[in-house]
């Protein structure tokens, strides 16, 4: 955790009431967005402005997002995006640091019309972007798979990387259908190992913690 707050974002929220007008900011320190269509947003803050940017986003107003290298953004969540609230107890700090995790719908909806959302797309995270891939699309696949299919889908501009904070998050373009077609070829000219015996395949537990880690 060492330096983590040069990691950091920074959310701004400006409100007019009348003639009086108030900036609020929250520090972020998880975003995933696609151009000004924002996904995800982990932030923290106290409760006055955690429930202002929460009501900020239930009515789809602009928010600026400032990224750890300094360069900004408009973000906005569209409708139907969810919140949820909570408190963190930080050491040394007499008061909980009030927390926000907002969500798109694209993102409650993952998966679907062909465009799956991966937090994580590196080297060190194909497994993990594998997985989350193959699981919303609820494809019968095998782990050892993970580099080969990724890296054609990545040949083939199917993987667009998107904006992150604490993460390096990408959309996979690929329906289910699509990905049966590519695992069924492949197979069939050898390029993918088969599973030894019938059964079913053993994955990888993997938890928020690992998921949070390969950032």
């Amino acid at each position: 955790m060492e330096n983590a707050h040069l990691r950091l974002g920074r959310l701004e929220y400006r409100r007019t009431s009348g003639k009086q007008q108030t900036r609020i900011w929250l520090h972020v320190d998880r975003y995933m967005g696609e151009k000004e269509q924002a996904h995800l947003l982990s932030a923290f803050g106290n409760d006055a402005e955690i429930g202002a940017v929460t009501a900020a986003i239930y009515e789809d107003h602009a928010l600026e997002l400032i990224f750890p290298d300094g360069s900004k953004s408009t973000a906005r969540f569209g409708k139907h995006a969810t919140c949820y609230k909570g408190a963190l107890k930080a050491p040394n700090y007499p008061r909980p640091v009030r927390h926000l995790l907002a969500s798109s719908q694209t993102l409650q909806s993952n998966g679907a019309a062909g465009r799956t959302i991966v937090m994580n797309y590196s080297e060190d995270a194909l497994d993990l972007a594998w997985s989350t891939l193959v699981s919303l699309l609820g494809l019968p696949a095998d782990p050892r798979w993970a580099g080969y299919m990724l890296a054609q889908l990545d040949v083939d501009d199917r993987v667009q990387r998107i904006s992150g904070i604490g993460c390096q998050p990408a959309i996979i373009q690929a329906t289910r259908a699509d990905l049966l077609a590519r695992v069924g070829n492949a197979l069939a000219d050898g390029l993918l190992p088969f599973p030894d015996r019938n059964g079913p395949v053993v994955w990888p537990r993997y938890t928020l913690d690992h998921l949070l880690r390969a950032a």
